[in-house]
């Protein structure tokens, strides 16, 4: 019966039974409690999955850090010894080294130098404390076997795993490892070992035919957890760890729709058309930037000492402000009135009737008295970090202790905020002023870091920005008018080239960007080619442009003073025999049938591509070149780059002053938690956004009425 509910309708009645009291679940009808109830069985079972492999995660990668420090340490510690043992090495090599005799006569001279006895002892020692490359301190791992009996007879009893046909031989690994559960000197005779990694083999199989089985269990829990992460491994239910795979267009559902999807994405059935199109771009491009490049001042192409060519870019110089421009901002920041936050929420409230979005979460139509005073209160609680209790009121209803608790609990969830969020960027860009910005088809997307202080399975290390504790990352989508349109919270600093399609696939405004901007971290040839099966223009900001690869369909073609930049070929034929899978997944992603960031998990696979991810890698290769060529090419392109990604930052540097409580750390334990605060966040930077985007438009209408003569340009940078 469930496949044939909707997702949304599972959703509320599963919020419904998370935010009610059991008393309340008892009263209801027969047919609603039922419902309720299952919708909750059936969440529940999925998050848990979920919350089990999670703990698995952090436990594995807890493991691998404890054991990694334990055998620094212990190098640290032996150092004295390695060095003494090396001299005396040393001591006996420098006499091979200066004398030639015959060996006897070599042997009594070492031997006058170092004893028999020293020589040998200093073999050992070396022998005993260094280590090879490829050592990953597998020892250290091992003696934490107790570790592991902890919880892998639990995990192998309850977590049912599958795999695609990739993770078939780790499937069958897990499943030995679950027939000799129990056994304490079980034969380990048939244990598979096409799994077994090159730095495990030599411990797991320490001598011919024998298998060691606690480097075996260690070996397989590790690919475990790397089969889990490109999902060659999964569970289900689970939201987090299911098969993207399996929720692709196939079959006749796939055969229906693949000449609308092609007419769609202006994508052929067939790609030599298309394959055509492209080579002929990319002869127009090359040609038209070597034809440039002697009047191109910033770009030069360097010869290196192996004659191999790489191109350098000079720095954008700053942009002078004209005097009418400071003059102008000058003036209108003048005029702005200074008001406080909540009644900035008010007003815009009148404006946009945005809090209207926000609706109980099982008894729509429920409205309490002056709830807008209730939600403004919650929201500016949220969003500043500061808690409800420096809103209460015990003499105003509406801001009394209960009141704002029963408000933040049944009104505030990711659903209404989403909502109330898309009528505030469609009111903004109906604004006179916002056209002088753009017309919203210019977007960027740049992460927000956050400190967690309190444990959560939904935070991650990186000292960069986390110091020595954990954090996550609010991934932001910003316009060209400055609203944020979409926003998602990731764990740690998830790569970017992850969720950068994330935002444009499943953002709800009335906004339809063409073109997104990122940072370096974005950049994957995989999105490039994403980014141009979809329709729409990746152009990051690569910090190592002059480096880049360039890439080539004809190998014969000539390309002037480029053609030895053009070093690289792209792999046509995996494009042609995979054109129908690539089709399929540019389908499903703009059908939303699958989640950008659950295929983008298949497709990359930790740094290791699928076949498919390489063909569509390939064609993200093309793509990438293009908009090289066009970024080398334009200095006004790269400059656009740099104004949008700049608005960015702007915006995070406001989403930063409105989050000042608490340090501006994030204290909620659960993702739940975590993406209603910091969505409410992005909602309340853009009722601010909105309010000074108004009277800046009331502002320049008062000084067009005074007689001042405005420069539109001077407009478009305000």
């Amino acid at each position: 019966m469930l496949p044939n509910v909707p997702p949304s309708r599972l959703k509320v009645l599963s919020r419904a039974a998370f935010t009610s009291r059991a008393q309340t679940i008892e009263r209801m009808p027969t047919a609603q409690r039922m419902a309720t109830l299952l919708a909750f069985a059936h969440d529940v079972e999925a998050t848990a999955q979920d919350d089990a492999l999670t703990v698995l995660e952090l436990l594995t990668k807890e493991l691998l850090a404890k054991s990694a420090s334990q055998g620094k340490n212990e190098r640290l510690r032996t150092l004295k010894d390695l060095d003494a043992a090396a001299l005396t090495l040393s001591a006996a090599c420098g006499i091979l080294l200066e004398l030639e005799p015959a060996a006897a006569q070599l042997r009594e001279a070492i031997f006058l130098q170092v004893s028999p006895v020293q020589l040998a002892a200093a073999v050992e020692q070396v022998e005993s404390i260094a280590r090879p490359p490829e050592d990953q301190y597998y020892p250290e791992i091992l003696s934490r076997w107790r570790t592991v009996r902890l919880f892998l007879p639990l995990l192998l009893k309850t977590i049912d795993f599958q795999a695609t046909q990739a993770g078939q031989p780790m499937l069958a690994a897990v499943a030995f490892l679950k027939s000799i559960e129990g056994q304490r000197q079980p034969s380990m005779k048939d244990a598979p070992l096409t799994v077994v990694s090159k730095g495990w083999a030599r411990w797991v199989c320490p001598t011919p035919g024998e298998i060691d089985r606690h480097a075996y269990t260690f070996c397989i829990l590790e690919q475990l957890m790397n089969g889990l992460r490109c999902r060659d491994l999964y569970v289900s239910p689970s939201v987090q760890w299911s098969n993207p795979q399996n929720k692709l267009l196939q079959g006749r559902e796939w055969v229906a729709l693949r000449a609308q999807i092609c007419r769609t994405l202006n994508l052929a059935p067939t790609p030599d058309a298309k394959l055509t199109q492209l080579k002929q771009q990319l002869h127009d491009a090359y040609h038209r930037t070597a034809q440039n490049l002697p009047t191109n001042a910033a770009v030069q192409i360097v010869v290196a000492a192996n004659g191999r060519q790489t191109l350098t870019i000079s720095p954008l110089e700053k942009l002078e402000e004209p005097e009418s421009l400071r003059s102008l901002r000058a003036q209108v920041a003048a005029l702005l009135p200074r008001v406080d936050l909540p009644e900035v929420l008010l007003e815009i409230h009148e404006k946009t009737g945005f809090l209207d979005a926000f609706t109980h979460a099982h008894e729509e139509g429920a409205r309490a008295d002056h709830v807008t005073t209730s939600l403004c209160a919650v929201l500016v609680a949220m969003a500043c970090n500061i808690g409800l209790r420096p809103l209460q009121r015990k003499d105003t209803p509406a801001l009394t202790k209960h009141r704002l608790a029963w408000i933040q609990q049944h009104y505030i969830r990711v659903e209404t905020l989403v909502e109330a969020n898309v009528c505030l960027v469609n009111a903004q860009k109906n604004v006179s002023i916002v056209q002088a910005w753009g017309e919203g088809e210019v977007a960027s997307a740049d992460g927000l870091r956050f400190v967690v202080p309190v444990k959560t399975l939904n935070a991650g290390p990186n000292r960069k920005y986390f110091n020595g504790g954990r954090g996550i990352t609010y991934y932001n989508f910003v316009s060209n008018l400055f609203a944020g349109f979409h926003g998602l919270v990731v764990t740690g600093t998830l790569r970017d080239s992850l969720v950068v399609l994330v935002g444009l696939l499943e953002q709800r405004t009335g906004l339809r960007p063409r073109e997104l901007m990122t940072d370096t971290a974005g950049y994957s040839d995989i999105v490039f080619g994403l980014f141009w099966l979809l329709g729409y223009q990746f152009s990051p900001r690569l910090a190592d442009t002059g480096e880049a690869r360039f890439w080539r369909l004809d190998p014969k073609a000539d390309y002037g003073v480029l053609d030895g930049i053009a070093r690289q070929k792209v792999k046509v034929h995996l494009i042609e025999n995979l054109w129908d899978d690539v089709l399929r997944v540019a389908g499903s992603l703009k059908l939303g049938k699958v989640s950008a960031l659950e295929i983008m998990r298949v497709l990359q696979k930790g740094g290791k591509p699928s076949t498919l991810g390489k063909a569509i890698g390939e064609l993200g290769r093309v793509a990438k070149t293009l908009y090289l060529l066009n970024y080398i090419d334009d200095e006004a392109y790269r400059r656009r780059i740099l104004t949008q990604l700049n608005r960015g930052e702007g915006r995070h540097s406001l989403a930063r002053a409105i989050c000042h409580g608490n340090k501006g750390e994030i204290r909620q334990r659960y993702r739940e938690g975590q993406e209603d605060q910091l969505n409410a966040l992005g909602l309340v930077t853009n009722v601010i956004i909105l309010w000074n985007t108004l009277y800046m438009d009331r502002a320049l209408d008062h000084l067009r009425e005074q007689g001042l003569a405005i420069n539109p340009e001077d407009v478009s940078r305000l």
